[in-house]
């Protein structure tokens, strides 16, 4: 099968690393004056994942689109609408698009399903693929566990037959809802968990997991999915890789926010945490924890904000 791979930054690079690892023909897509791109090209690897010569780097997009089966895409969530206006000036419709990002475009609300319906995709043909994994795990050989999901049966287990593998154990999702607004969400709580972290409050994590589960549950509801997703691979699932990992962009820029410093590669849950705030409004979600992630980016002290959100009104755990 020829998979083409769109964006070559960490994620991406891995994308095509494991398409070619399983077996499929794969072209690895960057802009030409990308930095992630020149050193693709210039070495044949980064700083996470060695491509073998069977990749083919190009950053002709006409050409990767068009000879593809399957197209993946793993960029920056908030530049999503403006790279589908480039790729539907091709030839596009017959192929099946896989969205390999996590977030909720900042000025819309949109999910990035939905922002793919818009730029002209036929939803029979649109899927996410999330869920828990380190690219340095994945490259030694150490397996995990992750969901694609859609908005057909069908072409989710087509696709789970396309990619699975001994390295990737692949679940059916069953909710595109709760699957994209969970693993949007958990790079949000990411944050949060860097935060306590550089406020040396480890221990606040677990109650994290439960809390941020809890409220991204409530928020999926609202918007009509189903409140399980949160437990599952998409969300709760997650955060290992991004609550506990020093490999997590989210967590360090966390960490070193509260710090006073400043973290310089992608942390998508900075745009994210103020898309969620905004689409919770919109149902009537509360999202204490979400919100906070917005005051303290926007300059309130962090130990004020926890204090703050232990001074809430109880409730039940589960109203």
């Amino acid at each position: 099968m020829k998979v083409s791979v769109l964006g070559c930054g960490r994620w991406g690079s891995f994308l095509a690393w494991y398409n070619n690892y399983i077996g499929h023909d794969v072209v690895s897509f960057g802009r030409e004056d990308s930095p992630s791109y020149k050193v693709l090209k210039e070495t044949g690897k980064n700083e996470w994942v060695t491509l073998s010569e069977g990749i083919q780097l190009s950053c002709d997009l006409k050409y990767s689109v068009e000879r593809a089966d399957v197209i993946i895409i793993s960029i920056n969530s908030q530049g999503l609408r403006e790279f589908f206006k480039q790729i539907v000036k091709y030839e596009y419709k017959d192929k099946i698009f896989v969205l390999c990002m996590k977030g909720i475009e900042n000025v819309t609300g949109k999910r990035l399903t939905e922002v793919a319906i818009e730029s002209g995709i036929d939803k029979s043909k649109i899927a996410v693929w999330v869920g828990p994994g380190h690219i340095q795990e994945f490259t030694k050989g150490r397996p995990s566990c992750m969901v694609i999901d859609s908005y057909s049966d069908e072409l989710t287990d087509r696709l789970i037959s396309y990619f699975k593998s001994s390295l990737i154990r692949f679940y059916h999702g069953n909710d595109i809802i709760g699957t994209e607004i969970g693993a949007a969400a958990k790079n949000v709580m990411g944050i949060l968990a860097g935060a306590a972290d550089g406020m040396q409050m480890p221990a606040l994590k677990g109650a994290l997991m439960a809390r941020g589960s809890r409220e991204i549950a409530r928020l999926i509801g609202a918007l009509g999915g189903n409140e399980l997703s949160a437990y599952g691979l998409c969300h709760l699932g997650d955060y290992e890789a991004t609550l506990f990992s020093e490999h997590s962009h989210n967590r360090k820029w966390g960490e070193l926010f509260v710090k006073g410093e400043k973290f310089t590669k992608l942390a998508e849950g900075v745009m994210t945490a103020k898309a969620i705030s905004a689409l919770a409004a919109t149902v009537g979600a509360k999202v204490p924890l979400t919100d906070a992630v917005n005051k303290m980016i926007d300059g309130a002290a962090p130990d004020e904000l926890l204090k703050d959100l232990f001074e809430r009104p109880l409730t039940h755990e589960f109203e």
